[in-house]
């Protein structure tokens, strides 16, 4: 397992070690004991499973206060482009993104710490993506920033499409400067 640091303090990039052969492959999604080596100690207590059609934009969601979470996130079938929002006022990269493609054939992960927002857009015809979370979802601290705001400047790889959002990303999204951040 190596672990790449993104510009965003405290985000990496993770690419698993991938055992193949003609059979198909082998990996270690998740180690703790490796994990806490690098600095890393996540206590998951959830996985989450979702599956989206191409164009579809969700996030950039995070989970406010007390609930914050960090998440470990793959894409397991087909591929996507993984954001995360650094939200952390006293962050030196504080609103600053990074995005990453992950898919089914690099196997990459991205540790999201708390703190952050995070989103993606499904570029193959459909994705499974996979989320270890380190907390119960608490639907009174969900949060949404806005995945088109102007501040942030996430660039999209939307490629002349409209992204497929839900009625809650479309309306409730709020930008960098009213989002509830962490200190």
């Amino acid at each position: 397992m190596k672990l790449v640091p993104t510009l965003l303090e405290g985000a990496y990039v993770i690419e698993p070690q991938v055992h193949g052969d003609a059979r198909g492959f082998f990996m270690e999604s998740w180690n703790k004991h490796k994990l806490a080596a690098a600095g890393i100690h996540a206590d998951f207590t959830q996985d989450n499973h979702s599956r989206s059609i191409r164009s579809v934009l969700r996030g950039l969601h995070y989970q406010a206060g007390d609930a914050a979470q960090g998440k470990l996130v793959r894409a397991a079938r087909g591929s996507v482009f993984d954001v995360i929002v650094d939200l952390r006022r006293s962050s030196p990269t504080f609103g600053r993104w990074h995005g990453e493609v992950l898919s089914e054939e690099n196997q990459r992960q991205i540790w999201v710490p708390p703190g952050f927002a995070h989103g993606f857009l499904v570029l193959s015809e459909s994705a499974d993506f996979l989320y270890k979370v380190t907390g119960r979802w608490q639907p009174e601290a969900e949060r949404t920033l806005a995945w088109n705001d102007a501040e942030v400047g996430v660039s999209w790889p939307l490629e002349g499409r409209s992204p497929i959002l839900s009625e809650k990303d479309r309306t409730l999204g709020r930008s960098l400067r009213d989002a509830e951040a962490f200190p």
